[in-house]
């Protein structure tokens, strides 16, 4: 049996959630790997937000969906994923169909520039109310490296106070059984019941 890495399982639950025309977020652009997946998914007429604090990493997105050729709208900000609820536009507050984060550092860069907990969680609080009803947020935690461990135990924690009429919550482990191996959490936004 072929195992799939959880980069690959949070694609394949986004590829389930999205349709041409969706507006997603990539609330940690890195390489842009991300960011084009989520391009290619939602297609021309689709809207796709970016953040990233690093200049390096918003110059590897746009080159890596210009390489591409990518036609969706693209909007990227070089600013902490806490702002997001401020920088974009109130009229895709709860609209936005899918959110991914990437936690950690910029592959390539300063290993000692990593994201922290407590923006992320504020981070994460402002993707909820910017999730549209059914959408889906995919968080690819690291606890192998300095910080990492704090940040995913506090991302556990924040899952674990969401309001369960409003919000599910997973946990997907990597197939390497020990504490540091990377760690998938999912989070859907229910529909409101009648």
């Amino acid at each position: 049996m072929t195992r799939i890495s959880l980069a690959e399982t949070a694609h394949q639950l986004i590829i389930e959630q999205l349709k041409t025309g969706d507006a997603v977020i990539d609330a940690t652009l890195g390489n842009g790997h991300d960011a084009l997946f989520l391009a290619q998914t939602i297609g021309a007429t689709g809207q796709l937000f970016g953040f990233d604090i690093q200049e390096a990493a918003l110059n590897n997105s746009r080159e890596r969906l210009q390489t591409q050729q990518i036609q969706t709208s693209v909007t990227l900000f070089q600013a902490s994923h806490a702002e997001m609820l401020t920088l974009i536009p109130q009229q895709w507050h709860g609209k936005i169909q899918a959110i991914m984060f990437n936690l950690g550092y910029l592959p390539g860069a300063d290993k000692t520039l990593i994201t922290q907990a407590a923006s992320t969680l504020q981070a994460l609080a402002a993707a909820t109310q910017l999730l549209a009803e059914q959408g889906v947020l995919t968080v690819m935690a690291y606890p192998g490296h300095a910080g990492g461990d704090q940040e995913s135990e506090q991302l556990a924690a924040w899952c674990q106070q969401l309001n369960p009429q409003q919000f599910s919550s997973q946990i997907i482990l990597s197939h390497h059984d020990k504490p540091t191996a990377p760690r998938l959490f999912v989070i859907r936004k229910r529909g409101y019941l009648l």
